[in-house]
């Protein structure tokens, strides 16, 4: 352990670090993570699970907001050719670039890769990677920069390269 860096903030990053794993590889929604420093403490609060009427692996939205027609079906991932969303994995703050007055990493028009970086979702000052699941044209970005995103939040809208 370093002697500048006080052992609850170690204690603090690592929590962080499985909280983000946590709620990355969750199927649900988280409603509300909190963390302290003071003798380290943790809480994790997920919505309630919904019947499991729809097997879409997209939450529902906070509030009750439909995705517009232009940007795909109800649940916002469609198998016939149209648009797709890449959404938020986590809550937190969405970047279109890797840092402030940088280039961003893609713009409406671009082609996209599976797996190519297109954003960054800022929480708690670490940043995790947002990418694209399939390859395809960057349709529309849903998300103004620097603006607070929820987990599962449609951030851009991908038309699709063929068949999957």
């Amino acid at each position: 352990m370093s002697e500048t860096t006080p052992p609850d903030s170690l204690a603090v990053d690592a929590v962080f670090s499985s909280i983000a794993r946590l709620v990355a590889a969750s199927a649900s929604s988280v409603n509300r993570v909190r963390v302290s420093s003071g003798q380290v403490e943790v809480e994790v609060e997920w919505a309630s699970a919904p019947a499991a009427a729809d097997p879409a692996p997209m939450p529902t939205a906070p509030t009750p907001r439909s995705v517009p027609e232009e940007h795909g079906d109800e649940d916002g991932i469609s198998s016939a050719p149209g648009p797709h969303h890449i959404t938020a994995q986590l809550v937190g703050t969405f970047h279109h670039a890797p840092e402030p007055g940088a280039k961003p990493f893609v713009e409406e028009g671009d082609f996209v890769e599976e797996g190519q970086q297109v954003g960054i979702i800022e929480v708690m000052k670490m940043m995790v990677a947002v990418e694209a699941d399939l390859p395809g044209r960057v349709a529309a970005i849903l998300v103004p920069n620097a603006q607070p995103v929820e987990y599962g939040q449609p951030l851009i809208s991908i038309a699709p390269l063929g068949d999957r």
